[in-house]
């Protein structure tokens, strides 16, 4: 198992490579938006399915809104995040190059979780999925997680034993 701290977390991402974490829901892959192809590799996800962008905050979000949408998005982030809500919103034109959809929207999240929200303050925002296998469903504890993608890195703590990874 890859467990890592915060610190070699950062490093990871700023190599290019995604890394596991907790979410209030389930447990995400993420990376740099730059190096969003490597979720795709790990995962073994279809090309055409977009990525989640998650921020630490709703501001931080802010410069991927379309400037038509900034009033619904601050409406409805501030009552509803953080949280398990997931915003799909038309892009800002100035932030198309990180699209991962074909239509100019994309989804955003601010999840409930301090590793989560601690470890996506230090790094800028981060385009994730789910932590599984494309097509497969996928597990909700460490260890499974880490039989799926075992030259991934994990965020640590995490809980021990089998139970459900969840902060």
């Amino acid at each position: 198992m890859n467990l890592v701290d915060c610190k070699a977390a950062l490093k990871t991402l700023k190599s290019g490579l995604p890394v596991i974490f907790p979410t209030d829901t389930l447990p995400a892959i993420g990376c740099l938006p730059k190096f969003s192809n490597t979720i795709y590799e790990f995962k073994k996800r279809d090309r055409g399915k977009p990525l989640i962008l998650m921020g630490s905050e709703h501001k931080q979000l802010i410069d991927y809104v379309h400037e038509s949408a900034r009033e619904d998005y601050e409406n409805i982030a501030s009552k509803y995040w953080p949280g398990a809500l997931t915003m799909v919103i038309p892009v800002s034109k100035k932030q198309t190059t990180i699209l991962t959809s074909n239509d100019f929207t994309l989804g955003l999240r601010v999840p409930n979780s301090y590793i989560a929200q601690s470890l996506i303050r230090e790094t800028g925002p981060l385009l994730t999925s789910s932590a599984n296998i494309s097509g497969f469903k996928g597990s909700i504890t460490v260890e499974g997680i880490a039989l799926d993608f075992p030259s991934a890195k994990i965020l640590g703590p995490y809980p021990l034993g089998k139970e459900k990874w969840k902060s």
